[in-house]
C-alpha cells in the first residue's frame, strides 16, 4: 500500500499510544504487542484459526443483518414511481445510503475467507483479504457521514407514513445456518447502526490476529498494514473531544462533517481554473489536486477557505459593480463538440477493427483535454461569494440548478449557531489531507471518465408535456423551465409561460427537446419577478426566485417507449407532474411522403408553390416575417422549444388555409412560431436540398481546396429545383440577420447551423440504411457535415439566385 498523507500521518502519531498498547507494556513500531506477550508458534497458530472461526461467525451474522436491511429497499424503489409511493427515490436513496456497497465488500470477504478457515492449514495466507477490506473503508467513510441524516429520514418518514413505520419496525433477520432460530425482529434505527460497529470490531480483531501470527508468517506485514489503515480511519471518524483533534472537529468541539462537494470552475485572476471544492459543516474550503509522483496518492493543495461564519452571499445591487464574465461564444463550444465526437467515433472504429491499445490511449488523451477546455469554458452563470473580511470569489456554473444546490446547502449550515475561527497550518493541513478519503465526487465530469459499458446517453428527441404544480402555500406568477445534459454539462432547452397568481398552474404545454447523448432531465419551477426595480444586472444572472427543483435520470429502457410515461417530481413540497416520451434522431427525421394534395404540411414544395402561385411557401414567409419582427432578439430563439399543442395548432391553420391566420401568429408564442418552420422543412417529403444531391454535398464539403469547394458548393445550389433554391436562400438571409443579434439572442450563426444542417439536408432511407449502429455515431459522421454545409452557405457572402443562375463556373463532376 502506498503510505498516506502526512496531514494524516499526523493523526495516526496522536493517536498511537492510545490505540496499540496495553497501560505499561513497552511497544515498538514494529510490533503491536511485547516480547513477553508472544506466545509460541504452534499454540499462536492455533489462537490465530480460533480468532478467525469466531470473526467468521460474526461476518455471517452481520451479512444476514445487511441482508435484512436491504430486502424492503427494492419494493420501495419499485412502488416510488407509481402514483401511489410509499417513499420518494430521494428517501430511499438517503435511509439506505451505501448499503448496497457495504454489503457487497463484505460479502466477498466472507466467500474469500470461509473456505481457508474450513479447510485450515497452519500456512494459510488471508492478510491480502484484511488488507482488501481495510483499503474499502471509504464507503464507510461516506456512510458515517450520512448517518445522522438517514436515521432523521427513517424517523420522519415513520411519523408521515403508517406502511414505512409497520416496515421498519419489524426487519426479519435471518439466524446462522446452524442456530436453531430461523428469523429474529430487529428496528430499521438498529441495524442501521450496526456498520459504525461493525469497524471498530474489525479493528479489534485485527489486533489479536497479529498478536497471534508469528512476526516472520507471510501474513504479517499485511496484517499490520490493515491495522494501520483501520485505526487511521477509526481516528477520523472518532467523535471523543481531544485537544490534539482539533483540525476534525469544530471550534466548539464538534465533529467536522463534509456534506457536499464537487467540481467547479473559479475565475481567478481573470482566467479559469478547475477546483474541487469542499462544503464542511462549518467552513467551505476550495482546493487543487496536486500533481504527484506516479503511484503515489493524489493530494490536494487549499487554495482558500472561509469559516461559514464569515462567508456572504453578495445583493443584487452588489453583483451590478463586480466586473463582467467574459462568455466563450457559442460557435467555439459547438466547434469542440463536434471535435469531441469525431474522436468518439475513431475510438469507436480503432476498438471495432481491433487497432492498437497505443493509438486508441492517444485518441482518448486528445478526447480528454478537448472535454476538459469544454468543462472549463462552457459554465457562465456567476456565483459569487465574499468573505466578510473583504476577499471575494467567484465560481461559473452552468446551470442555474447547481448554484441553487450551493446556495441552500451553505443557507442550511448557516442557520446554525456558527462561530468565526483562524485554521492554524497543521489543522488546515490536516483538513485538507482529510479531503481525499472524505470526497464523495471523484472523477472530473468528462465522458472520457466512464467505462466503455456505461450508457452513451440518448440521442434523438425528447418530447415532455409539463401538466401542472401542486403543493405552494401562496398564489404567485409561475413557471417551469425544462434542462437536460450535453457533453457533461446542462443546457436549458424550454419554458413553460407565467401562469398568473395561482397556487395550483396548470400550464399542460408539449416540448420537443433535442438530446445529445442525455442521461438526465431536470425541471426547475420559479415566481416571475415583474418588479423591474429588483432586477439583478449581473450577466447570465436568472433574477428570478427558484421556487423548486428537481431531477431524473433518463433510463433508456423506460423512455424509447412509443407511449407516452407519466412521472411527477418533487420539489421542497412542490409536486410537479410532466410526462414524456422519446423518439430517436433515425425514427424523428424519417420521412412519410403524405398521401393528401391539400394542405402544406408533407407535401411537395413544387406543388405547393404551383398552388399558390408564389416563389416560397406562405408558411415559410408568414412564420420568418413574425420572427423577424418580435423574435429576432429572443434568447435562444430557434434553439428553445415551443409548445407542442400551440405548434399542432399552427399547422392546422396552414393546412387549413385558415383566414384567422395572421390573428393566430400575432397572439402565438414566438418560440411556437419558430417551432412551426422547423416542423414545416422537417415534414417535407424529402429535405430542402433533396437526396439526388446529399452524396455530392457531402463530397463538396469535404473538399480541402477552398477555390473547388467554391466552384462544387455552388454548381450544387444551381443544380437544385428553383422553388427548392429560392426558398432555401430566402431562409439563408434570415437566418444570417437572427446570428447578427447573437449578441443579445445567444444564436451564433454555428448555432443556427446545428438547429437547421439535419432538417434540410438528410440521407434517403437507402442511404443511412447499414450505415450508423452507434447513437453516438450519429453526431459525428452525417449530422456533422450536413451542419458544416449549411454553416459554408450562411458564412458565405450573400448568394444572388439571378447571379447564381447567370454564372457558368465549370464543375467537372456530373451530378
Amino acid at each position: 500500500m502506498e503510505e498516506e498523507e502526512e496531514a494524516i500521518g499526523y493523526l495516526d502519531k496522536v493517536l498511537e499510544d492510545e490505540d496499540d498498547s496495553e497501560p505499561g507494556t513497552p511497544t515498538s513500531p514494529a510490533s503491536p504487542f511485547s516480547a513477553s506477550e508472544k506466545v509460541d508458534a504452534g499454540k499462536g497458530l492455533e489462537m490465530r484459526k480460533l480468532v478467525l472461526s469466531g470473526f467468521l461467525a460474526s461476518e455471517e451474522i452481520y451479512i444476514n443483518q445487511l441482508e435484512a436491511l436491504l430486502l424492503p429497499m427494492k419494493p420501495l424503489k419499485a412502488t416510488a414511481t407509481t402514483s401511489q409511493p410509499v417513499l420518494t427515490l430521494q428517501q430511499i436513496e438517503t435511509i439506505f445510503y451505501k448499503i448496497q456497497d457495504i454489503y457487497e465488500i463484505h460479502k466477498e470477504f466472507y466467500d474469500s475467507l470461509c473456505p481457508k478457515v474450513q479447510q485450515w492449514d497452519s500456512n494459510v495466507t488471508m492478510g491480502h483479504l484484511f488488507q482488501k477490506l481495510a483499503s474499502q473503508l471509504g464507503v464507510y467513510k461516506a456512510f458515517v457521514d450520512n448517518y445522522k441524516i438517514a436515521l432523521e429520514t427513517a424517523e420522519k418518514c415513520s411519523q408521515s407514513n403508517y406502511q414505512f413505520q409497520k416496515i421498519s419496525e419489524e426487519l426479519k433477520v435471518k439466524g446462522p445456518k446452524d442456530s436453531k432460530e430461523s428469523h429474529t425482529s430487529v428496528t430499521m434505527e438498529a441495524l442501521l447502526y450496526k456498520p459504525i460497529d461493525r469497524v471498530t470490531r474489525s479493528t479489534l480483531v485485527l489486533h489479536d490476529l497479529l498478536k497471534h501470527t508469528p512476526a516472520d508468517h507471510p501474513d504479517y506485514p499485511l496484517l499490520q498494514d490493515a491495522l494501520r489503515i483501520s485505526q487511521n480511519f477509526l481516528s477520523s471518524i472518532n467523535e471523543d473531544i481531544d485537544p490534539r483533534r482539533t483540525a476534525v472537529t469544530t471550534p466548539k468541539g464538534e465533529t467536522r462533517q463534509l456534506v457536499k462537494d464537487g467540481f467547479l470552475v473559479e475565475l481567478s485572476e481573470g482566467s479559469r481554473k478547475l477546483r474541487h471544492v469542499f462544503l464542511f459543516t462549518d467552513v467551505l474550503l476550495c482546493a487543487k489536486l496536486k500533481k504527484t509522483a506516479v503511484g503515489k496518492h493524489q493530494q490536494y493543495d487549499c487554495k482558500w477557505y472561509v469559516p461559514l461564519a464569515d462567508l456572504v452571499f453578495p445583493s443584487p445591487e452588489e453583483s451590478e459593480h463586480c466586473p463582467q464574465v467574459h462568455v466563450i461564444p457559442d460557435h467555439e463550444l459547438e466547434d469542440m463538440k463536434m471535435k469531441i465526437s469525431a474522436i468518439k467515433s475513431e475510438v469507436q472504429k480503432e476498438k471495432a477493427n481491433k487497432g492498437q491499445s497505443r493509438a486508441i490511449e492517444r485518441l482518448k488523451k486528445k478526447m480528454f483535454e478537448n472535454e476538459f477546455w469544454l468543462l472549463l469554458n462552457s459554465p457562465a452563470i456567476p456565483f459569487r461569494i465574499h468573505n466578510r473580511n473583504g476577499k471575494s470569489y467567484l465560481f461559473l456554473l452552468s446551470s442555474d440548478y447547481e448554484r441553487s444546490e450551493w446556495r441552500e446547502a451553505i443557507q442550511k449550515l448557516q442557520k446554525k449557531d456558527l462561530q468565526a475561527f483562524v485554521l492554524s497550518s497543521v489543522e488546515l493541513q490536516v483538513l485538507t489531507g482529510s479531503c481525499f478519503k472524505l470526497r464523495t465526487v471523484h472523477n472530473i465530469p468528462v465522458t472520457s471518465n466512464k467505462d466503455d459499458d456505461e450508457s452513451p446517453g440518448l440521442y434523438g428527441f425528447l418530447h415532455v408535456i409539463v401538466h401542472s404544480a401542486k403543493g405552494f402555500k401562496q398564489s404567485a406568477n409561475l413557471y417551469c423551465t425544462l434542462e437536460v445534459d450535453s457533453f457533461g454539462y446542462f443546457v436549458s432547452k424550454a419554458k413553460t409561460r407565467v401562469f398568473r397568481d395561482t397556487t395550483e398552474p396548470q400550464w399542460n404545454e408539449e416540448f420537443e427537446i433535442e438530446l445529445e447523448g442525455s442521461q438526465s432531465l431536470r425541471i426547475l419551477c420559479y415566481e416571475k419577478c415583474y418588479d423591474k426595480t429588483k432586477l439583478n444586472k449581473d450577466n447570465n444572472e436568472i433574477v428570478d426566485k427558484i421556487m423548486g427543483k428537481g431531477q431524473i435520470q433518463l433510463d433508456p429502457q423506460a423512455v424509447q417507449t412509443k407511449n407516452w410515461h407519466m412521472d411527477v417530481i418533487e420539489m421542497n413540497g412542490i409536486k410537479v407532474e410532466f410526462s414524456m416520451k422519446f423518439t430517436s434522431r433515425d425514427m424523428s427525421l424519417k420521412r412519410t411522403p403524405s398521401k393528401k394534395q391539400t394542405g402544406v404540411f408533407g407535401v411537395k414544395i413544387s406543388v405547393v408553390t404551383k398552388r399558390e402561385r408564389s416563389k416560397v411557401p406562405y408558411i415559410v414567409r408568414q412564420c420568418i416575417e413574425e420572427v423577424e419582427k418580435r423574435g429576432i432578439e429572443e434568447v435562444g430563439i430557434y434553439r428553445i422549444s415551443g409548445v407542442a399543442t400551440d405548434i399542432q395548432a399552427l399547422k392546422a391553420v396552414f393546412d387549413a388555409n385558415n383566414k384567422d391566420i395572421l390573428v393566430m401568429l400575432s397572439d402565438m408564442d414566438i418560440n411556437a412560431i419558430a417551432g412551426t418552420l422547423k416542423l414545416y422543412f422537417r415534414e417535407l417529403p424529402e429535405p430542402l436540398l433533396t437526396d439526388r444531391l446529399y452524396p455530392a454535398f457531402m463530397e463538396g464539403i469535404a473538399l480541402s481546396d477552398p477555390a473547388a469547394k467554391e466552384n462544387c458548393m455552388m454548381h450544387l445550389l444551381r443544380s437544385l429545383p428553383d422553388p427548392n433554391l429560392i426558398t432555401f436562400l430566402f431562409l439563408l438571409e434570415h437566418l444570417k440577420r437572427v446570428a447578427e443579434k447573437e449578441p443579445i439572442n445567444k444564436m451564433s450563426l454555428h448555432n443556427l447551423a446545428t438547429v437547421f444542417g439535419p432538417t434540410l439536408l438528410r440521407p434517403s432511407e437507402g442511404e443511412s440504411k447499414g450505415h450508423l449502429t452507434l447513437a453516438s455515431d450519429i453526431w459525428s459522421h452525417d449530422v456533422m457535415a450536413q451542419v458544416q454545409v449549411l454553416l459554408y452557405y450562411l458564412q458565405h457572402p450573400p448568394i444572388s439566385f439571378t447571379e447564381l443562375k447567370r454564372n457558368t463556373l465549370y464543375f467537372s463532376t456530373d451530378v
